[in-house]
């Protein structure tokens, strides 16, 4: 039976498309930090990724569904922000937020959209960092609500990877 399992998911990974983000293609066989460090878009969230030191977290079986901030949503924070943020006196806070952006298992657009109609218009999703993010649909699109109230849209839905799925997000996420 488990043999089965995985004879599917690498026949889903096989047959998942190849999704271009940030320039670079991001292929389905490979892992979530394999295919972000080649996104021009993700430089920022993959230098946070190493100064927290969850590369290897990352790389590990999963899955993991994770909401990926671009550069351009990390622009969004107040000036001098990110540079705190990757200071190794802040990888505490840095890990929280980071981990904040990151769901066990692998939840594609359709089962987001799944639980948020389960949900009556809303999903609550646990956080591996121990918080909540709140999704929604909005127009077409799906759109997360922090724990501060910030909202995020998912920009490029289901990339797919070997060990998850990314949803690229267009504003860093928050947690209380």
């Amino acid at each position: 039976m488990f043999s089965v399992g995985a004879t599917t998911t690498v026949s889903a990974q096989k047959m998942a498309k190849t999704v271009m983000v940030g320039g670079a293609a991001m292929y389905p066989t490979k892992n979530i930090v394999e295919n972000a460090v080649n996104s021009k878009d993700h430089t920022t969230l993959v230098a946070a990724v190493k100064a927290a030191g969850l590369v290897e977290t990352l790389q590990s079986a999963g899955p993991f569904t994770v909401f990926a901030p671009t550069n351009d949503a990390f622009g969004k924070l107040p000036a001098g922000t990110v540079e705190t943020l990757v200071k190794p006196e802040s990888k505490e806070t840095l890990t929280k937020i980071l981990t904040y952006h990151v769901v066990a298992g692998r939840m594609t657009a359709a089962d987001l959209m799944k639980a948020i109609k389960a949900g009556k218009g809303t999903a609550t999703l646990k956080t591996v960092s121990g918080g909540t993010l709140t999704a929604k649909m909005k127009g077409k699109g799906i759109e997360l609500k922090d724990e501060k109230g910030g909202m995020s849209m998912v920009t490029i839905a289901d990339v797919m990877q070997s060990n998850g799925v990314i949803h690229v997000v267009d504003t860093v996420l928050l947690p209380n």
